[in-house]
């Protein structure tokens, strides 16, 4: 058997005026790799947050591999004024998000660094805010296969309470500790997801009518735990997306890959051993 790979240590990337967290590695064969499996983190995410899960699945899939931490997130550069009004200057977001900002990171800036590093044709595999944005990557650009774990197409309820119930583990109890060690400015990340997804703005997020046209294979995972999202989400992606396969966990929360990573890994590789 061969050994593991472990997960490289992280580079900086300069990109769009921004420097970006980023850790890129190939597998341990003479082989080319047939696919490269792009990660793209949840909300509060970053590249040290994945753990070793990434470097694992690429090890077992025969993959190669990237992640990178966000603005904002990890040690990517911070968001200037993180709570104040929004803003560009010199082609650089400051200020608090906006509504559009997953679009805007789908669109523009996972297309430029996918450029940057000559990376063809991806396998996403985006969690939460990070599935949503790889969903409208795929809706626009070549992907070779699209996965995403407790996607949001749409605003639900149930969401914005659990992101009011994290606001008060951030102010009162111990999540801004629990984050702390895996983002370089802790305060700056909590507050740029947990602001735009209780403005009133956001409320009427929806991508619901761009899933038509993603034409990639599309593999959508679902906790029937997840405090953050109902199954709703993945059966309105099935509804718009003839190819998707959907996976519903028992047993699962809002991270499948942590929660159920034994039959997650089991998932994608049937899935990618297919493509």
């Amino acid at each position: 058997m061969p050994a593991p790979t472990p997960t490289p240590p992280p580079t900086k990337l300069s990109l769009k005026n921004l420097t970006l967290e980023v850790a890129h590695w190939q597998p341990n064969q003479t082989i080319s790799p047939a696919h490269t499996l792009v990660f793209l983190h949840e909300g509060l995410g970053s590249v040290a947050m994945w753990r070793d899960w990434p470097a694992r699945l690429c090890q077992r899939l025969g993959c190669a591999g990237l992640v990178y931490s966000r603005q904002g997130y990890g040690q990517s550069d911070p968001v200037a004024n993180v709570r104040g009004p929004s803003g560009e200057a010199a082609g650089v977001r400051h200020g608090r998000l906006l509504s559009d900002y997953m679009h805007r990171e789908a669109l523009e800036i996972l297309p430029a660094l996918l450029e940057v590093l000559n990376i063809q044709r991806p396998v996403l595999v985006g969690h939460s805010d990070g599935g949503t944005i790889a969903l409208i990557h795929a809706s626009r650009f070549e992907v070779a296969a699209c996965v995403v774990m407790a996607p949001h197409v749409m605003v639900e309820d149930i969401s914005i309470q659990a992101i009011l119930a994290a606001r008060q583990a951030y102010e009162h109890g111990p999540l801004r500790q629990r984050l702390a060690p895996y983002h370089a400015d802790v305060d700056c990340a909590f507050w740029q997801w947990n602001d735009v997804w209780l403005s009133e703005a956001f409320r009427g997020f929806d991508i619901r009518p761009e899933l038509g046209s993603i034409r990639a294979p599309l593999l959508a995972i679902q906790g029937e735990n997840d405090p953050y999202g109902t199954m709703a989400q993945i059966d309105e992606i099935a509804r718009a997306v003839p190819q998707a396969q959907l996976l519903k966990l028992p047993d699962c929360g809002h991270s499948p890959h942590r929660d159920q990573p034994e039959a997650v890994m089991q998932a994608l590789q049937t899935f990618i051993r297919d493509l």
